[in-house]
């Protein structure tokens, strides 16, 4: 992931995306609880206000992508429940992991926020690959192919210089500190910039005694 691109791209231009009634699944790290991230994208988000051209996260969807699993319909319901279970076993080995976001990370497409610690975070993404690879028979994907730990803050519509937004936002950030304690699956529905997400079950960190909390019972498309 180059810190400094010289241009920013469309996204979406040539990238294939579910259609109305499709959808894919993710394993994601939401922050709905972290008021601490809202700060962080606000602040972000408003330094890049009046810039065209970028499609801003809601806030209520901040996440941090793990893996992505591919079209849903290509996960049978028992496979996504087992999917829980699997990660459920691996991820209570792990305790809950605090990181500070304090770094800008830049790239064609996206301008995020990024943590100086992301070895840290290795372990929670080993083992949902681990789990995704025992129920699946295959390795989920992620952007770029070697994980980087972010938070997308936009997204870019339109191509730009990229200097002017890396001028207004710099590459660093006041520090926040996160703290990952669940990892959620999702089934996304439509395309990206809708936003449809729907969770399928969220999976704490640490300790025998943690309880899988199921959103939505699998649903479907």
């Amino acid at each position: 992931m180059s810190p400094f691109p010289v241009r920013m791209i469309d996204r979406w231009e040539h990238r294939a995306e579910p259609g109305p009634n499709e959808g894919a699944i993710y394993w994601h790290i939401l922050f709905q609880d972290q008021p601490q991230v809202t700060k962080l994208a606000q602040y972000a988000q408003g330094r890049l206000a009046t810039f065209s051209g970028l499609h801003m996260t809601p806030l209520k969807w901040l996440h941090m992508t793990t893996l992505a699993l591919g079209a849903a319909e290509s996960i049978k319901p028992d496979q996504r429940s087992h999917l829980v279970s699997e990660a459920s076993k691996r991820l209570r080995r792990i305790q809950p992991t605090t990181v500070t976001m304090d770094r800008v990370l830049y790239h064609p497409e996206a301008i995020m926020a990024g943590t100086s610690s992301p070895e840290s975070l290795n372990p929670i993404h080993e083992a949902i690959k681990v789990a995704t690879r025992t129920v699946l028979g295959r390795d989920g994907q992620t952007e770029p192919s070697s994980w980087t730990p972010h938070i997308t803050l936009c997204y870019s519509t339109k191509e730009q210089q990229a200097a002017p937004l890396i001028e207004a936002l710099g590459n660093e950030l006041p520090p926040y500190e996160i703290t990952v304690r669940i990892v959620s699956l999702v089934l996304q529905r439509g395309a990206e910039r809708l936003w449809d997400w729907h969770p399928i079950a969220h999976v704490p960190l640490g300790g025998p005694n943690g309880e899988v909390r199921d959103d939505s019972q699998f649903p479907s498309l």
